[in-house]
This record gives C-alpha cells, structure tokens and sequence, in this order.
C-alpha cells in the first residue's frame, strides 16, 4: 500500500494519458475511419467509466497537500474494478483467441489500451493506492446493476433500430444492435437472452465477492505489518 502522493500523481496521469489516447481510438482516429458503433461496445463503456473515475482520483490527489491513501468514490472505483476485469478476462481469454478473428485487431491501439493496459493498471491502482476495508459487502450485488443498465440500453437501442439484425457491425461481422452473440434475441430468444445475462450477473457477483476478499488480506497484511 503507498500514501505517497508523488507516485499516486504520476501513476494517474498516466493512466489519464494513455485512456484519452484510448478513447480517441475507440472513435477509430488512428485507423483514419469513423467507428460509428463505438458506444455500444461494453469494452469502451468500461473503460470510459474508468477513466472519468480516474480523473476524479487525479484531481483530488492534486488537491491533497500530504501523503495518504486514495478515498475518491469508493463505490464507483469498485464497480471500475469489476467492470475493467471482466473486460480484460473474457477479451484475453476468449474473444482474442476467437479462430476468426484476425489477429492483427488484437494489436490495435484501441485494443491494446482497453484491454490490457488500462485494465492493468486501473486494478493495481485500487491494489495499492485505495484505503482498504471500505468495500461493503453489498458492493458486489450494487456493482450489478450496471450490467443489468447495460443490459437495458442494449435492447432500447434494439428497438429504436426496430430490432433490425440485418444493420451490421462496423466490421460487417454481425448484427449492429446486438454487441455479443449471447445478446441475439434472433438466435437465443428473449427467455435464452435473459438466462444468459442471470448467469454473467451470478460471475459478476462472484467476481465482486473475490474483490471483496482481497480488500480485506490486504487490509489485514497491512495492520500486521504495524504490529
């Protein structure tokens, strides 16, 4: 655990650095196109959501005028960890591994900082800049909530295309309004849909649990250190 506002300094503002070089990419900037789907993707909305929340540690690491350990919005720097995990588990062990997928996208800018780089770093930073034994124990049933939210927008924007799987991608490689195949109302119906978002909120849940319990080794390693 460090106090040190020096280095909580520098570390966050690279993070800031390197998520608008992200964000900008996610637009499809540095490809020369315009990626006009870049606001349906989980990838970019987790990362969007941790970035600001980054931004909201850096400033008030400037602020502070001595060392301690981070305290900026303790629920929503949780829920970033969870949503940025999950991010960077199923690209890196699923979707990147995918046999159609070509490799090269793996190596994209926008790839490489959303789901490997920042995620890294957005979870080290709560590892060791965070006050810990803050996390609550309902923490983990709230942080749903932003994937049911997830969920929900997902399908008003299904509807507002008038669920119309014949729009695709921006990579021509599947419907426009259903980012994930297990959100395909079309292939899964809506009760198959719904049983697949109940079980990745049962693993979202579970995720948050094991958060929860390295706050607290942490916590504890960290007090008998001072003994």
């Amino acid at each position: 655990m460090i106090k040190n506002r020096t280095a909580q300094l520098i570390f966050q503002s690279a993070f800031c650095a390197i998520g608008i070089i992200g964000i900008i990419a996610s637009f499809g900037f540095f490809d020369m196109v315009w990626r006009w789907d870049f606001y349906i993707q989980f990838t970019n909305l987790s990362n969007y959501f941790c970035v600001a929340i980054m931004f909201a540690e850096l400033i008030q690491t400037a602020k502070k005028k001595e060392d301690s350990f981070v305290s900026a919005l303790p629920l929503l720097k949780f829920v970033g960890v969870l949503l940025i995990f999950l991010t960077f588990v199923v690209f890196n062990l699923a979707i990147a591994r995918e046999s159609t997928r070509d490799p090269a996208l793996n190596y994209k800018i926008n790839s490489v900082t959303f789901h490997v780089i920042l995620p890294i770093m957005f979870i080290a930073d709560w590892l060791l800049f965070y006050e810990k034994k803050k996390v609550k124990i309902s923490w983990p049933f709230i942080s749903v909530l932003f994937i049911i939210c997830y969920g929900i927008f997902i399908f008003i924007h299904a509807a507002i295309y008038k669920f119309d799987s014949s729009v695709l991608n921006y990579f021509g490689t599947g419907p426009f309004i259903y980012p994930y195949f297990f959100l395909n109302i079309d292939t899964y119906g809506v009760g198959g849909v719904l049983l697949w978002m109940l079980g990745l909120g049962v693993v979202f849940v579970a995720i948050g649990f094991v958060f929860y319990g390295i706050d607290r080794v942490i916590y504890r390693l960290q007090n008998k250190k001072k003994q």
